[in-house]
């Protein structure tokens, strides 16, 4: 069997429990996408065209910075990313960090979590973060509460 990461960022919680969920039924190790600076609730207004999540997703260029890990990205093979939909996108910060790390030759498997948003083009405008070499597949939108068993066929059926 391949060695799996689920890393994850999310600003509310709901990702976090989705990332949680979803590492338990790949077998994978967790790790949490953290912003160097937190987002506040005021940050995620999508209503307010000056708040911070709002500016970021304008500008594509935006790389909001992260806590630095030295997470050891080598020893995996398969990358379960989570990340919240904004604007019918990953945030920029799933940008930077896939800009920080080398994923040559990796498989990252795209899950979401969104009230309402699908996954647009998200996983065509993350590849130009990696390399020619590594995989983009845009995985699954997680709505609601979904169980370790649904998500262990889920990723059985990859066939990773």
């Amino acid at each position: 069997m391949s060695k799996r990461l689920t890393a994850y960022f999310s600003a509310s919680g709901v990702t976090k429990r989705a990332a949680e969920t979803l590492a338990e039924a790949a077998g994978a190790d967790l790790y949490e996408i953290t912003p160097e600076v937190p987002y506040t609730s005021a940050d995620l207004d999508w209503m307010d065209k000056s708040s911070r999540s709002t500016v970021e997703m304008k500008d594509k260029s935006s790389r909001p910075a992260i806590k630095d890990k030295d997470l050891d990205i080598a020893g995996y093979d398969v990358l379960f990313l989570g990340f919240p939909i904004w604007w019918y996108a990953a945030p920029r910060i799933i940008n930077t960090f896939l800009e920080k790390y080398d994923f040559s030759g990796k498989k990252i498997v795209l899950f979401a979590t969104s009230g309402g948003s699908g996954f647009g083009n998200t996983a065509a405008e993350l590849k130009g973060s990696v390399s020619d070499s590594a995989e983009i597949i845009e995985g699954r939108l997680l709505k609601g509460s979904v169980s370790r068993a649904e998500l262990e066929r889920w990723v059985e059926g990859l066939n990773l």
